[in-house]
């Protein structure tokens, strides 16, 4: 019973978690005049908490659950390629920041754990364009062009990007995480969702 307990407590965080990315995900803007449509959003805040909170697949599984609910309900023009190079790079920016963070939850180790998951969101950045949007999306790009994209364009994103979600993050969960680790906060869920039944 303590077991069923514990998995719905953590399937009702992560759904929450979802979805608070999800409605932040809508908040964007650029950062690159150049590369206009690379638009950052703050929806990987949440799924950084939950894998901060509860570690690494948590954090895997609210990026899963936040794209999912995009690509059904708001899907972007690239027809699903955007939605999972999106999943691509989150997964590996909070898998690498939860797993290092869960070995030893100290500030120390989070800020270590949070300038490796930049490197690693640059490479997922690149690896993900280079496999996944430039031929899916742009077609053959000459070499020349598809390097001065990745410099230029993916690379400088992804670690700025990479940089704002750490600093929040780093900002703000102190004074979430004994919210996200409340059992209140499953029970009222619960019962709020039992009275609308």
């Amino acid at each position: 019973m303590k077991n069923v307990s514990r998995s719905t407590n953590l399937m009702v965080k992560i759904a929450l978690l979802a979805t608070l990315g999800l409605l932040l995900s809508f908040v964007q803007f650029p950062i690159l005049p150049a590369f206009s449509y690379l638009q950052i959003d703050l929806g990987d805040i949440p799924a950084l908490i939950g894998a901060f909170a509860f570690g690494p697949i948590i954090g895997i599984a609210v990026e899963a659950v936040k794209n999912l609910i995009i690509l059904i309900f708001h899907p972007s023009p690239t027809g699903g390629i955007g939605e999972l190079a999106n999943f691509i790079v989150g997964a590996a920016f909070v898998g690498t920041a939860g797993l290092f963070y869960s070995k030893n939850k100290t500030k120390k180790t989070a800020i270590i754990s949070l300038v490796v998951s930049v490197i690693a969101i640059v490479i997922a950045g690149v690896v993900s364009n280079y496999l996944l949007i430039v031929p899916l999306y742009f077609g053959k790009m000459p070499t020349d062009k598809l390097v001065e994209y990745m410099v230029s364009g993916i690379i400088p994103f992804n670690l700025i990007k990479g940089v704002i979600i750490s600093v929040v993050t780093m900002l703000i969960y102190k004074s979430v995480s004994p919210l996200i680790h409340s059992e209140s906060l499953n029970n009222k869920f619960l019962r709020n969702n039992k009275k609308s039944v």
